[in-house]
């Protein structure tokens, strides 16, 4: 029996899974941006630190992350089991990110947002093969969309809760990362009682990391890779666009909020650009995705450290991120077969992640040494490149 009758016979808890994970990860992260929200200005402002340290922590951070995720897949598609390594990652996220409430100097605060990372790495591959063999192909794209959609109301209700805490209750920063605990607590709670294993049929081959990449990397799939890794090359996180916000004149207790903005654009556009990838095509939508970044970068270029300007960045990195991070994961499993998914993921994720500690680094640095114009220029660049390179992948594939 073919992966797609398998999936076809995918019984109606399975609509349950989808809506559990996104539970999970809306829990998850209410607790991760109460921290977040605050974490970029917190670092800048540490000892020792600044904006090229920034990039340099978020890079590091991240990549171990992505690289952590290929193993991550492997392993699930070996044991054919999922939720053991996704309540393993989301509970050493859920326990780092306390830890931030101790931190004096910009090593432990590497160290602590490395171990969060480390945990993201362990769940996202198996979660993200799980979500899609918990729903057929043809309605994969809404269903990504929806965990995203979940996923990042959480990160609204997140930056808005450390405001609360903040700027109502009074309390300190340091105390807010210690709150973040409880949100994190109730998500592995919901992963425990009401997320099932489920997983695609398979050859019984065992899946060994290279064997399982020769049989996977070629093609298509190569060449769809190769551009995402190209546009992840240039691909700066929220971080420098809440820095550039800070710098245009936002106080502190306004970048939460700002924050949450970028978080209630991603949250708006998922669901309807999952419902539009799955009518038009993936790789059509990706493009606009790629297209609302070139948008945020040429913003950056032609007026830094504006404060209109700074809040219209928000609300395209917010619909970029929304895009590109909803499209993109439905995308993949179109191009691998099932028993290969974990894999493909943990590939994916592999790439983006090396790419995404040589942007951050370099972008960090580039806005230190020569500001944030001469950034968003090398952004722009690689971005503009993806456009077309993806244009090309389209027509080729018509």
């Amino acid at each position: 029996m073919s992966d797609d009758v398998k999936e076809r016979e995918t019984p109606s808890s399975s609509l349950r899974n989808i809506f559990a994970l996104g539970f999970v990860s809306f829990f998850t992260d209410v607790s991760t941006e109460m921290v977040l929200s605050l974490l970029p200005v917190f670092i800048v402002n540490l000892p020792g630190s600044g904006s090229a340290a920034l990039g340099v922590i978020e890079g590091i951070a991240e990549s171990i992350s992505h690289c952590m995720r290929i193993v991550s897949g492997v392993f699930s598609d070996r044991l054919r089991k999922r939720k053991i390594l996704i309540f393993l990652g989301y509970a050493i996220s859920n326990i780092a990110k306390p830890f931030f409430a101790v931190t004096t100097n910009v090593f432990e605060a590497l160290a602590i947002r490395v171990t969060d990372r480390v945990g993201k790495g362990i769940r996202t591959s198996p979660r993200d093969a799980l979500l899609s063999e918990s729903i057929d192909e043809r309605r994969r794209g809404i269903a990504f969309g929806l965990h995203r959609t979940l996923d990042q109301m959480g990160a609204i209700l997140g930056p808005l809760t450390a405001s609360l805490l903040l700027y109502v209750m009074g309390l300190t920063i340091r105390s807010v990362f210690w709150l973040s605990l409880i949100p994190g607590s109730i998500a592995l709670l919901i992963l425990i009682l009401f997320v099932q294993e489920r997983t695609a049929a398979t050859t019984g081959r065992k899946t060994r990391l290279l064997y399982g990449m020769s049989r996977i990397l070629k093609g298509d799939l190569l060449l769809l890779l190769l551009i995402m890794g190209i546009f992840s090359l240039g691909a700066f996180n929220y971080s420098f666009v809440l820095l550039n916000a800070s710098e245009a004149g936002f106080g502190q207790y306004m970048i939460p909020i700002l924050y949450a903005l970028i978080n209630l654009a991603h949250t708006l556009i998922a669901i309807p650009s999952g419902i539009l990838s799955d009518r038009i095509g993936r790789e059509k939508v990706l493009v606009m995705g790629y297209g609302a970044f070139l948008a945020v970068t040429i913003s950056l270029f032609l007026s830094p450290r504006n404060y209109f300007v700074a809040l219209l960045m928000a609300i395209l990195f917010g619909a970029y991120d929304g895009i590109v991070n909803t499209v993109g994961r439905a995308l993949i499993p179109r191009y691998v077969s099932g028993e290969w998914r974990g894999t493909a993921y943990g590939l994916y994720y592999l790439i983006v992640g090396m790419c995404f500690l040589i942007a951050n680094t370099v972008f960090g640095g580039l806005w230190q040494f020569y500001g944030p114009s001469a950034a968003a220029l090398y952004s722009m660049t690689l971005a503009s490149v993806s456009i077309l390179g993806m244009t090309f992948f389209i027509i080729r594939r018509s």
